[in-house]
């Protein structure tokens, strides 16, 4: 089992979600954690941000929230940006805070 290591600002972002939203992601991560690969409609490739870079596609009481995270780690896997989906494309300033969250992490 791989263990999945989370960015500051994606706990604290966690830790605001209700308790169904939060339970939801946790089982997602736990497939990953067991290696396990998501595919659509629950996940999708994101190479825009890196080689490697999925992003999961969750639904919650709050909303609909994309979070990013990086399976090609040798030890862990990555999860380094979290936001809430208010349009139909990924904005540009969200693909440039994960490069950066994700280059703090490697």
């Amino acid at each position: 089992m791989k263990p999945v290591r989370f960015h500051k600002k994606v706990e604290t972002a966690i830790e605001e979600l209700d308790a169904f939203t939060k339970a939801a992601l946790a089982d997602q991560f736990q497939f990953l954690a067991r290696g396990q690969s998501l595919g659509p409609p629950v996940s999708r490739p994101m190479p825009i941000v890196a080689h490697g870079v999925h992003e999961l596609r969750l639904k919650g009481k709050g909303g609909q929230y994309r979070i990013f995270y990086y399976t090609k780690y040798k030890d862990a896997i990555l999860v380094f940006h979290m936001f809430k989906k208010k349009t139909q494309q990924t904005p540009d300033h969200e693909i440039e805070v994960a490069k950066r969250r994700l280059g703090e992490m490697i």
